[in-house]
């Protein structure tokens, strides 16, 4: 099984992608290769097919979910929804529209979202999930929503409140969960 992890801020060790790498070391524990795409990958990519946007920019990322069984996302909130920094590497999937598996089709999709307050959270996920039918992606019974009021994460990435750990956990292990069911449904 192959797990891609897409997620962050421009802010390097943020809660995000904090929440994001523990998310893919449960799917690395359930069995799972597992890749990361994180904020400095993100805040490099040109605006989809914008100015500078050139012929095979964010080709790698494109590539790995290509190849993927499954997918996490980890989005901030930010005024109410997904980053403009995430949803600009989610653009990057119309590249995979011409698949044979298009978009995240038959894919099982984590989701997280972190923002200050509840509010924000919640409205993220939604998006979140409304993004992931819209690429034909299958969201993992459980998102994650991570309230980042408090330091969390340690510098080491480690979690300080045990049930945002385990829900991100659980997130990771249902990704991989997703994945085989998915791919024992195709076979």
């Amino acid at each position: 099984m192959k797990v891609v992890c897409i997620g962050g801020t421009v802010t390097s060790g943020s809660a995000t992608e904090c929440a994001l790498m523990l998310a893919g070391q449960a799917a690395r524990q359930a069995g799972a290769d597992v890749r990361h795409f994180g904020g400095d990958y993100l805040g490099v990519l040109p605006h989809y097919r914008g100015p500078g946007h050139e012929a095979g920019a964010g080709g790698e990322l494109v590539e790995a979910v290509r190849e993927a069984d499954g997918i996490i996302i980890a989005a901030p909130g930010y005024h109410g929804t997904v980053s403009g920094l995430v949803k600009n590497a989610l653009d990057y999937l119309e590249d995979l529209a011409g698949d044979a598996r298009p978009y995240l089709d038959g894919r099982a999709v984590g989701l997280i979202a972190t923002a200050y307050g509840d509010q924000a959270t919640m409205s993220t996920m939604m998006t979140l999930r409304a993004i992931t039918h819209a690429l034909r992606g299958w969201p993992t019974p459980l998102g994650a929503t991570v309230r980042t009021f408090q330091d969390l994460f340690d510098t080491q990435g480690a979690c300080s409140d045990a049930r945002v750990a385990a829900q991100l956990t659980m997130v990771g292990a249902q990704v991989v969960m997703g994945a085989r069911s998915l791919a024992g449904a195709v076979a």
